[in-house]
């Protein structure tokens, strides 16, 4: 049985890789590699649980730092594990520094590598995030991507070869676990009810070290009238106190922080929100699927379908004003199907059998 090594790291892609591995598994002996680039347990350990993971073979256990250190680290220890396991294939998911680290261990060993979420652009290249999937897209083997528009994107990088459309894994994630959500929590637990909240995330770079616009953000939520819910990130909650805007959080009347929530939470969450207010590229989709207007304090989006069919507002919170953008949103008709059927990771390992079938074939 051949063997595939699969690196994740970073909260995405533990929701990524439940419904793959799930198939993956069928055909073939799956090593998993938690690079620890979430370590708090709301965040990480959490979902393995939830979500019915195999747990990891290895855990690198890298923790926070420096983009530079943090990848440093995970490709040291990944290259590592490469040496003692012997993989047919790497795998890898999305965008952070886990899947770049895992990338690069691959491509410098000569281990095929597939790549997951492949093709997705924002086009600016002051995200981390699209110099990490721009450079594990050029030296990936198989490129699955979640739309057409990935493939056109690969397209205009003169990537035309094993670029595949087999749809978003997380849709298929997404359809399989909203009956367990809903089956196994309940709204009353955050003292709210279907369509008298908004739901609120913010995490990214461009948002929480930008002073002026972390600042501009929770002044434009405390401006909202419904009651807002947000799961405070470590991070952006770190940075708040740095720069003296914890005291937005303090004196609102609106804003109810709670803890990181898990996967299950967060789809009941987002499912039953009057609105969504992030800067994730996975809730934009969560957002969608649920049919919940998404307003992305964004100035680029990797998934542009969704600002396309109308259900997805980009907005700049120095500029733009999130009360009346929301208050004056008309929702639009809904489009089925934009990241396909739910069986991404079905054609996934089916491209992946055939990959290796060629592979045997030309010996």
């Amino acid at each position: 049985m051949k063997k595939i090594l699969t690196i994740v790291g970073a909260r995405p892609q533990f929701i990524k890789l439940a419904p793959v591995s799930r198939e993956l598994r069928r055909s073939y002996q799956e090593i998993i590699v938690n690079t620890g680039q979430h370590y708090d347990h709301n965040m990480a350990g959490v979902f393995f649980e939830e979500l019915n993971i195999p747990t990891p073979d290895y855990d690198l256990g890298v923790g926070s730092g420096s983009h530079g250190k943090q990848t440093g680290d995970m490709l040291a220890k990944i290259e590592q594990v490469i040496f003692d396991e012997q993989p047919d294939a790497v795998l890898v998911y999305g965008d952070t520094n886990s899947t770049l680290a895992g990338a690069l261990a691959a491509s410098k060993l000569h281990i095929p590598l597939f790549h997951v979420e492949a093709g997705l652009r924002s086009y600016n290249k002051l995200m981390p995030e699209e110099v990490n999937r721009v450079l594990t897209d050029h030296i990936s083997s198989l490129l699955f991507c979640p739309t057409e528009h990935a493939i056109s994107n690969l397209k205009k990088e003169g990537i035309t070869e094993n670029a595949i459309a087999v749809g978003d894994v997380m849709y298929d994630a997404v359809k399989y676990n909203i009956k367990i959500a809903e089956k196994n929590y309940s709204l009353a637990k955050f003292n709210v009810e279907k369509g008298n909240y908004i739901l609120a995330t913010i995490h990214r770079a461009e948002n929480t070290d930008d002073k002026s616009r972390l600042e501009a953000i929770f002044k434009s939520l405390n401006l909202l009238a419904d009651p807002i819910i947000l799961p405070l990130h470590p991070r952006t909650e770190k940075l708040l106190k740095e720069n003296g805007l914890y005291h937005l959080i303090e004196e609102s009347t609106n804003i109810k922080i709670i803890s990181p929530v898990s996967y299950l939470e967060m789809l009941l969450l987002e499912q039953n929100a009057k609105a969504i207010i992030t800067d994730s590229g996975g809730v934009q989709k969560e957002a969608y699927f649920a049919k919940v207007p998404c307003f992305t304090l964004r100035d680029q989006t990797e998934w542009v379908e969704t600002v396309e069919v109308g259900w997805n507002l980009l907005v700049n919170p120095i500029e733009h004003d999130l009360a009346h953008l929301i208050t004056s949103f008309k929702e639009p008709s809904y489009v089925e199907n934009l990241y396909g059927d739910g069986n991404a990771s079905l054609k996934i390992v089916e491209h992946i059998n055939h990959f290796f079938s060629e592979k045997e074939d030309a010996k």
